[in-house]
């Protein structure tokens, strides 16, 4: 959080905060810092400020968008008029500015309406969608403006040149950005480039943030220690505990931290959460409360404003309607596309399965559907042909967790197998499954009958949706989840599906088949 001070002192700042929690009510005190130590910023501070540490890399983006759309109305004027155009723009049947005046002005204006979308807002930077709309928002913005002060004014604009502008300038934005983020993700893995944040609440409530913190590092939280009342002294999810809650202003200063993260649960209350707020204001350390709402995805969440008190409105998850129409609508093209274009390929893998051991090419295998309809479920053959007779004798060594049975190294699975399991090959028949509406391109992984019969009621919810050839948890380590993260990501996927989830677990998809080693197929 962060607010506009008046230049003074550390000292002056320090005695000033003293006295303005000393008025606060005093169910909260907060130890504040000596004097000597680390100084409340004397500069006045800005909202949405850029973290020190991605300056250079927000630098770089504003670059490399300047760039890509440089390069997109450039192509567009030079596609359109050649050249050594010299066209200008008609208004009112009067020439106005030529097309090189004009591709600058858009230049600018496009440069101008991403920072006016916050597409250079560091806490936005490497997780999460909002950057990409950002960036989408921007030119849909632009352009929409350009369309209206055309239409006012009678300009004639050359629709070639909108034409190609518009679509090629997005894409390549988009593209430049999502280039820029895997880079930024690879630092923060590397634990580079990353808020330092230190944590504020209970110990029920902090484990679980701390793991989903440490799950995420791409969206740049580094937790460097926690403070809380109930369980001094003691590490809580391989963080240290630093102090307790009275001690966060003192311990956020002496660590340097650039997040102050407040759970839901912590003993601040409401006015000691606003006093905290007070006594953050001036350093540039954010202020982030984390409500008590697990595994609920940004569309199904508003925030609304009453009397100063921000209630969050949470939707209930869907499954009916349009959007529901319109995934079983792309599913079925989709696959039958897929099938299509994939013939050749599936034609090899039938051949070489044949030539392996002669035996059948397909494995199809009773599954668990939507609402638990059964179906059977098609598969490449890449186990020897008595697997199931032999699964009995390996159960003893079985490595999966919860219900699932899993072997790295199983002895049922044959030499091609192996390879088109490697690639996830295998499972490219089962497009015909999604063809019959039995599947969905994502979704929960499709269980097992007696998987099912071993689930506990909140996981039934997976079966609220079809299973799918992909999810969250195919892009996420497959075999090796846990059953219990395994769980977790089908139900946030059933909780949370938007066409944008699914079209970006697609895309991953493709890069985890790719990067075998990376994927835990087995």
């Amino acid at each position: 959080m962060t607010a506009t001070v008046e230049p003074t002192t550390a000292s002056t700042t320090h005695s000033t905060l003293t006295a303005a929690l000393a008025r606060s009510v005093p169910s909260t005190h907060f130890r504040l810092p000596e004097p000597s130590s680390r100084p409340v910023s004397t500069r006045p501070t800005k909202p949405h400020q850029a973290r020190r540490y991605l300056r250079g890399y927000l630098r770089t983006l504003f670059l490399i968008d300047f760039l890509v759309i440089a390069v997109a109305v450039g192509v567009a004027q030079v596609g359109r008029f050649g050249w050594a155009s010299t066209e200008r723009i008609v208004g009112n049947s009067v020439s106005l500015l030529t097309y090189g005046t004009v591709s600058v002005v858009l230049i600018v204006g496009w440069l101008a309406m991403l920072h006016l979308q916050d597409a250079y807002d560091g806490r936005l930077s490497g997780h999460g969608v909002q950057e990409y709309r950002a960036m989408f928002a921007a030119s849909v913005w632009l352009f929409s403006l350009l369309a209206i002060t055309s239409f006012a004014f009678n300009i004639e604009f050359a629709r070639g040149y909108v034409m190609i502008a518009f679509p090629l300038g997005t894409l390549l934005l988009l593209v430049g950005r999502w280039c820029a983020r895997r880079w930024l993700v690879r630092q923060r893995e590397l634990g580079y480039l990353s808020d330092r944040v230190l944590l504020v609440g209970d110990h029920a409530d902090l484990s679980p943030l701390i793991t989903a913190l440490h799950r995420t590092p791409s969206a740049g939280y580094n937790v460097l220690g926690a403070c809380i009342d109930d369980a001094p002294g003691i590490r809580i999810g391989g963080v240290p505990v630093v102090g307790g809650c009275s001690d966060v202003v003192v311990r956020a200063m002496d660590m340097d931290v650039d997040v102050v993260a407040v759970s839901s649960s912590s003993g601040l209350g409401s006015e000691g959460l606003r006093r905290l707020g007070w006594a953050l204001e001036g350093t540039d350390i954010d202020l982030v409360v984390a409500p008590g709402i697990m595994d609920v995805a940004g569309p199904r969440v508003m925030t609304r404003p009453v009397q100063g008190l921000p209630l969050i409105h949470v939707e209930a998850p869907t499954f009916v309607g349009p959007q529901l129409v319109f995934k079983r609508t792309v599913d079925r093209i989709g696959a039958a596309i897929g099938l299509l274009l994939l013939a050749p390929v599936l034609a090899v893998i039938a051949l070489l399965i044949v030539l392996d051991d002669r035996g059948p090419v397909f494995f199809s295998q009773e599954r668990m559907g939507r609402d638990g309809r059964p179906f059977k479920l098609v598969k490449f053959r890449s186990m020897a042909t008595d697997a199931e007779a032999r699964l009995a004798q390996l159960m003893a060594g079985n490595e999966g967790s919860g219900p699932l049975f899993k072997l790295k190294e199983d002895p049922r699975v044959t030499r091609i197998g192996a390879f088109i399991r490697k690639y996830s090959l295998d499972e490219l028949p089962q497009l015909i499954n999604v063809v019959r509406g039995e599947m969905s391109l994502v979704g929960p992984r499709p269980p097992l009958p007696r998987e099912v019969a071993e689930y506990e009621d909140a996981t039934h919810r997976r079966l609220l949706v079809k299973p799918g050839m992909t999810g969250l948890w195919q892009i996420s380590g497959r075999s090796d989840l846990s059953w219990e993260e395994a769980v977790r990501l089908d139900l946030y996927y059933v909780e949370n599906w938007t066409p944008l989830l699914d079209l970006m677990i697609l895309w991953r998809t493709v890069r985890v088949v790719t990067s075998p080693d990376k994927a835990g197929a087995y």
